[in-house]
C-alpha cells in the first residue's frame, strides 16, 4: 500500500536569502477539512468501531478502519480484504478520510494521495 507520493512541484527552491526551502503547497482538500477532529462528522451508522459493509456481510475481521470526512461512512482500510474505505471514495468521490483508530489523527486525500 502506497501512502506517500512525491509531488513534482514540491521541490527545494532558494529563497531571497539563499536558503533552500521546501514548497509549502498543500492539498486544498486537506485544508478544507482541517485538523479539528471535533468538527468531523459522526459515524453514519453510529459505530466508529465497525466497517459498515463488512458488518452487513456478517464479517467482523478487518485490519483498520477509516471514516469519510464528507459523510461519516466508516470503512475498512486497504490492508483489509474488501477495502471498503477506498471503494467508498471510488463510488462517491468523497476525497478525504481519517483514521478511525484510537489515538490516530492523520488524514488522507485520495485525490492527491497525501496525508495531512
Amino acid at each position: 500500500m502506497r501512502i506517500f507520493r512525491r509531488n513534482p512541484e514540491d521541490r527545494s527552491e532558494t529563497s531571497g536569502g539563499g536558503v533552500a526551502t521546501r514548497s509549502t503547497n498543500r492539498c486544498e482538500e486537506l485544508d478544507i477539512y482541517g485538523v479539528d477532529s471535533n468538527a468531523d462528522p459522526a459515524p453514519r451508522a453510529g459505530d466508529l468501531a465497525a466497517c459498515e459493509e463488512c458488518t452487513q456481510l456478517g464479517e467482523h475481521h478487518w485490519a483498520h478502519l477509516r471514516i469519510c470526512l464528507s459523510c461519516g461512512h466508516v470503512g475498512c482500510c486497504d490492508s483489509s480484504p474488501r477495502r471498503h474505505a477506498t471503494a467508498h471514495f471510488e463510488e462517491t468521490g468523497h476525497p478525504v478520510m481519517r483514521s478511525a483508530e484510537p489515538g490516530e489523527v492523520w488524514r488522507w486525500c485520495y485525490l492527491h494521495e497525501v496525508t495531512g
